[in-house]
């Protein structure tokens, strides 16, 4: 096994390679730009769907009503989709280009918007067809999002541009600048859309859609849900964020899915694709990556070492909203070779297990996109619009979970338990010592006296660089630090990098610290990153945490 780790290990570099492509980058980026647009949908559909369940039906108007909410929404989500996708890779590019050469993100996204209608949108009478504006528009989205920054790097890296006198002002140069890239971006869609109807008899949204469609097929059976959920494992085993490298890669197929269940569903049909946001969320992952909840429960509970012990009860309350970097770092999983099997074999066959409910036990798939820090029983039951049978998967589940983790867990308690007493009966994990507050709090309060400190905590989604944010605030309003501390999911904090008097990425997103170090020092502004157990460790001592930061601020 120990070979195996190793061998793993030696491909981190090409897992890393892979978790900076900055087209998977852009699709998950532009996502997270849209789950407050997908959530706010699902709200609606939820109080529309729901009661139906228990025998209230609205009236018509009414469930007009909510409807409409969805379908102005969730209903353009191609349209919204094909703008921030854009927008994530022209900053990216940008990231590549001189300071004063750079694309104007906002004429990208504009630009992006027309191109991609001129691709998914026939006139009917009356109006516009908006069939494929939502979900089955996006894989036409990818398509322009992915084309029109770089047609506008050609031009712009060239500075192929209209030059206007010096005396015109800047943003009317802008204008004239933007012109030509937006001009041949547009023309060039609009010549190929010609060609590809007459050619095709269909609208490019639609012809793409149906040859991805055996892609879309196997990506829901059993062996590419193995294959979708053990690589996910299989990333995060080796240290890189695993969620935000493989779900870019399927979010079409997700979303496409959710979308088509409901209308089985309100057709009164069985909803039948497993793969889905909610399937990630609340089965496959149950706790997080790994599907850590019930490993978790059983160090807090029943394990005997006093690491395990330790870590397990830290980690149980964020484990259960589906926070698992305490675990991962903190017992640790990450590298373990004692761990390895059921941290990729538990998701699989999590999800294995979903699917045979729902091709062999009539239960219906996700109905319903959710937060992600839902409790996943709870997200089980509301997602799939509370399936009869939805309430017999959720503990079958949990004890499928403890069954195939218990063996691994008791080994491997076991062992420390042996190591704590030979070590007379102490934790054996490395200690982070805390360097003197004296020598620290001087510089800092002179330097607040000037402004207040910022830190931000990034991570993949905000949800583990909050732990270490809050970590940073409590210790700097224990010891009366003017320091406040944020955390945010990395990319968001582009254009907010001179907010900060630095900026700390998590251990999962270490691949993508190269990156931030350049934009940082280009603002002038420290960045950092930790180790794993460092991080979970920082998270826990709030003292620590505030040294740690203030020693990096005044390096």
């Amino acid at each position: 096994m120990e070979k195996l780790i190793a061998l793993i290990e030696t491909m981190k570099p090409f897992f890393e390679a892979v978790s900076k492509n900055p087209y998977l980058r852009a699709i998950r980026d532009g996502f997270i730009s849209c789950i407050p647009v997908v959530l706010f949908s699902s709200l609606f559909i939820l109080v529309a769907c729901v009661p139906e369940i228990f025998g209230f039906k609205w009236p018509d108007n009414i469930s007009a009503l909510l409807w409409q909410a969805y379908g102005y929404s969730m209903g353009i989500l191609a349209v919204l989709m094909v703008a921030t996708i854009g927008k994530s890779l022209t900053d990216n590019i940008n990231n590549t280009l001189p300071k004063l050469r750079q694309i104007n993100s906002v004429s990208v996204m504009i630009v992006a918007i027309i191109c991609f209608l001129l691709l998914s949108v026939e006139s009917v009478k009356g109006g516009l067809s908006t069939e494929f504006m939502g979900t089955k528009g996006l894989l036409s989205a990818f398509v322009v999002a992915f084309i029109v920054p770089n047609i506008y790097k050609f031009f712009v890296k060239r500075n192929i541009t209209i030059k206007m006198p010096d005396q015109v002002p800047h943003n009317i140069s802008q204008t004239f600048a933007d012109l030509i890239p937006l001009a041949v971006s547009i023309l060039a869609f609009w010549a190929f859309n010609i060609w590809f109807k007459d050619a095709s008899g269909m609208v490019f949204s639609a012809w793409i859609l149906e040859v991805f469609k055996p892609l879309f097929t196997a990506a829901d059976g059993y062996t590419g849900l193995a294959i979708i959920y053990g690589a996910m494992a299989m990333f995060w085993f080796v240290g890189i964020h695993g969620p935000s490298i493989v779900e870019p890669a399927v979010t079409a197929i997700y979303i496409a899915n959710v979308e088509a269940n409901l209308q089985l569903y309100q057709a009164g049909q069985h909803a039948t694709f497993a793969l889905t946001h909610g399937t990630s969320y609340f089965v496959a992952t149950l706790g997080g990556t790994g599907a850590t909840l019930m490993f978790t429960a059983m160090c807090a509970f029943i394990a005997k070492s006093k690491q395990l012990r330790a870590v397990g009860k830290a980690s149980i309350v964020p484990v259960t909203f589906a926070v698992n970097e305490p675990i991962l770092f903190g017992a640790p999983i990450v590298l373990n070779p004692v761990l390895f099997v059921p941290f990729i074999l538990t998701p699989i066959l999590n999800v294995w297990l979903f699917k045979f409910f729902i091709d062999n036990l009539g239960m219906n798939g996700f109905l319903y996109i959710l937060p992600w820090t839902t409790p996943g029983t709870i997200g089980l039951i509301l997602g799939t619009g509370f399936a009869k049978m939805s309430f017999l998967l959720a503990p079958l589940l949990l004890i499928l979970d403890a069954i195939v983790y218990y063996p691994f867990f008791k080994a491997y308690d076991d062992g420390l338990v042996v190591k704590e007493a030979a070590n007379g009966g102490e934790i054996v994990e490395d200690e982070i010592v805390a360097a003197p507050m004296t020598s620290l709090k001087a510089n800092v309060v002179q330097a607040s006296q000037e402004k207040d400190l910022s830190v931000l905590v990034l991570c993949a989604s905000g949800a583990t660089s909050s732990m270490l944010a809050k970590a940073i605030s409590k210790g700097a309003a224990k010891e009366g630090v003017h320091m406040e501390s944020i955390a945010m999911a990395y990319g968001q904090h582009k254009e907010n990098i001179t907010d900060f008097d630095l900026i700390i990425l998590a251990p999962q997103m270490a691949s993508m610290y190269d990156e931030l170090k350049h934009d940082c020092d280009a603002q002038h502004v420290k960045s950092a990153t930790t180790s794993g157990k460092e991080y979970v460790n920082l998270t826990r001592d709030p003292e620590a945490a505030l040294n740690f930061a203030l020693r990096l601020i005044q390096a």
